[in-house]
């Protein structure tokens, strides 16, 4: 079974309910950075996170999570599109903790209880969307579903698993964001009688709590179409499915336009020495070497190119996006 998304509705459109499998782009991603257990959980429940929110956009859209917590993980980058492809890191991906009393991974220890969730939506317009709240527990799935509540007005439940087996391969990955979708436009023949919207809550609530972890789930290869149905207590409306990858936007022509917007003052020593330099882009750990010459052709071609403006090319792959190896 590969990678997917499916959206589905149940009780007449009223509850939207978006499930994930992830198993193979979080281990993706544990290989790309180097990842310890407890950071390929952190990083992994992020990364499913944005894929969730990706399937909520349209086009070129993109949306971003930014994990600042005051843990010794140091903080985790995840975004998405709305066509499933999915990158991300954690700051300190080494960083390894003793498993709770319970046995589990101690992701809230790695993240930290103290900081901020942001949410940054890149809808196309002048300027991109963006909400943040504190983060509650450091567990990614709580602090998401509350940031829902306090900054989008949405009662939401969450659910982000990582089961990393043996060696450190994840053994199933994946995640689910149920939603009590508020005043839809019905006819009259269709509205709920009072007080259906809290019978329906308290259902939705029993459900979720039935589920339990959702990477056990995962594992034992339930489908999100028979997650989508434990959740709703019903068969869901299934609207659509989408394939997910572990994915980056970086390139040679994109890194070649960093290196240019460096500018020689940072890279002649590069060049005189003789040595070139080696970058890394954050995201997918891809590194890009140049030689002194390449450098040294790239720089002329920087210093004789006109001034283009504020330099961001819209697309959001900024500076910030690849450092020095």
């Amino acid at each position: 079974m590969h990678d997917y998304l499916v959206r589905a509705t149940g009780a007449q459109g009223r509850v939207r309910v978006l499930v994930a499998r992830t198993t193979d782009l979080v281990d993706d991603a544990r290989r790309r950075h180097g990842l310890s257990a407890t950071a390929t959980a952190a990083l992994g429940r992020a990364l499913t996170g944005a894929a969730l929110l990706g399937a909520t956009l349209k086009g070129a859209q993109t949306v971003t999570l930014r994990v600042a917590g005051d843990g010794p993980l140091g903080g985790i980058v995840a975004d998405a599109d709305a066509s499933g492809h999915v990158r991300g890191y954690a700051r300190n991906g080494a960083v390894e903790l003793p498993p709770r009393a319970d046995g589990k991974l101690d992701v809230s220890g790695a993240v930290g209880s103290s900081g901020y969730l942001h949410v940054v939506r890149d809808l196309g317009l002048k300027q991109p969307y963006a909400g943040s709240c504190r983060l509650v527990s450091g567990e990614i799935a709580a602090d998401l579903a509350a940031y829902f509540r306090r900054s989008e007005q949405i009662p939401s439940a969450v659910g982000l698993g990582v089961l990393v087996g043996p060696g450190g391969r994840v053994r199933g990955a994946g995640g689910y964001l149920l939603q009590l979708l508020p005043g839809r436009q019905m006819s009259p023949a269709l509205q709920p009688p009072p007080g259906a919207d809290d019978e329906l809550a308290r259902g939705l609530e029993d459900n979720v709590n039935a589920l339990g972890g959702v990477s056990r789930w995962v594992a034992a290869s339930v489908t999100p179409e028979q997650l989508a149905r434990r959740l709703l207590g019903a068969s869901p409306r299934i609207l659509g499915r989408q394939p997910l990858a572990f994915a980056c936007r970086c390139s040679p022509e994109k890194v070649r336009e960093l290196v240019a917007a460096i500018g020689p003052g940072e890279l002649d020593d590069a060049v005189a020495s003789g040595e070139g330099v080696e970058l890394c882009c954050r995201f997918c750990g891809t590194k890009y070497h140049y030689t002194a010459g390449e450098l040294a052709r790239v720089l002329a071609g920087a210093r004789e190119a006109p001034p283009s403006g504020d330099g961001d090319d819209g697309d959001g792959d900024g500076k910030g996006q690849i450092t020095p190896a």
